[in-house]
C-alpha cells in the first residue's frame, strides 16, 4: 500500500508541473553556465529525483521477495508448505518487478521530456533570431533603397511658361487645381542650395492615381521629370513630382 501511495503522489507531482513550476519561479536563476532551464524543466527534474528514489525503494523491496522466495521454495521441497504458497510468493516477485520497470519507464519519458523540451526551446530560440535578422535586414535594405523611381530627361527643355499646359491637363482630367508646392525658386530651394528656376514641385506621390496620370502626361509631351517615392536628404523633404531637369547647385 505505502508504494501505491508513493507512485500517486508523485504522478500527482508530474501531473501538475504546471503549478509546481510556478512555485519554483521565484527560486534564484542557476548558473549561466548551467543548462537552459525553465520552470517545467524544473519540476520534471524534481519528479526524476523523486521517482528514482521510489525505484531504489522498490529495487530494495524485490531483493526481500526475493529471498522471501528462496525461503518458501526450501519449505514447499521439504514438505512443510503447499505449492500454492509457493505460486503466491512467485508471483508477488512478479508483481513487484513490473512495478519497479514501471517506475524506471516513467523516470526515462521524464528524461526525455526533458531533452525534447530543451531542444523545442533552443529551436523556438533560434528562429526568433533568424526572425529578428530578416526583419533587421529588411528594414535596412529598404532605409538604403532610393526614392527616386524614375527620371525622365524628355526631348525638350522645361520653362515656367510651359506650366499651363500641364495645369489645363491636370484640371481638365481630375476636376482640381494641379496641387503644386514649390514654382520656379523657393525658400525651400534656398536652404538647399538648388537652382529650382525652371522648374515646378507637384505634391503627388508617383504611385497614386493622379501621379500616375501626371507622369504619363509629361512623357507624351516630352517634358522632363523626377519622381521621388519619399524624402532624400539634402534633395527631396517628401513624395513629389518634379517638372523640369534636374536642378543643380547654386554658384
Amino acid at each position: 500500500m505505502r508504494q501505491l501511495w508513493l507512485i500517486s503522489a508523485l504522478s500527482l507531482i508530474f501531473g501538475g508541473s504546471t503549478a509546481f513550476a510556478q512555485s519554483k519561479a521565484t527560486e534564484a536563476p542557476a548558473s549561466a553556465n548551467a543548462p537552459a532551464t525553465t520552470p517545467l524543466i524544473e519540476a520534471t527534474q524534481e519528479f526524476i529525483a523523486k521517482t528514482e528514489e521510489l525505484a531504489q525503494m522498490q529495487a530494495n523491496e524485490i531483493l526481500r521477495a526475493e529471498f522471501k522466495v528462496g525461503e518458501v521454495r526450501q519449505l514447499v521441497n521439504e514438505g512443510l508448505l503447499a505449492q500454492v504458497k509457493l505460486q503466491e510468493t512467485e508471483d508477488a516477485l512478479a508483481a513487484l518487478r513490473a512495478q519497479l520497470a514501471a517506475t524506471r519507464q516513467r523516470v526515462a519519458d521524464a528524461r526525455q521530456m526533458v531533452v525534447d523540451t530543451r531542444a523545442a526551446d533552443e529551436l523556438a530560440k533560434k528562429q526568433l533570431t533568424a526572425a529578428k535578422t530578416s526583419a533587421l535586414v529588411a528594414a535596412r535594405s529598404q532605409s538604403f533603397l532610393k526614392p527616386t523611381i524614375m527620371r525622365y530627361s524628355g526631348v525638350s527643355n522645361f520653362a515656367l511658361t510651359n506650366l499651363a499646359s500641364v495645369q489645363n491637363f491636370f484640371a481638365t482630367k481630375f476636376g482640381r487645381a494641379l496641387p503644386t508646392s514649390a514654382i520656379g525658386q523657393s525658400a525651400t530651394h534656398n536652404q538647399l542650395g538648388y537652382d529650382h528656376r525652371n522648374a515646378v514641385d507637384v505634391a503627388l506621390h508617383p504611385d497614386s492615381v493622379e501621379g500616375q496620370a501626371l507622369i504619363d502626361y509629361l512623357r507624351s509631351q516630352g517634358i522632363p521629370f523626377l519622381a521621388f517615392r519619399g524624402a532624400v536628404p539634402g534633395v527631396a523633404t517628401g513624395p513629389h513630382i518634379h517638372i523640369g531637369s534636374p536642378s543643380h547647385r547654386l554658384a
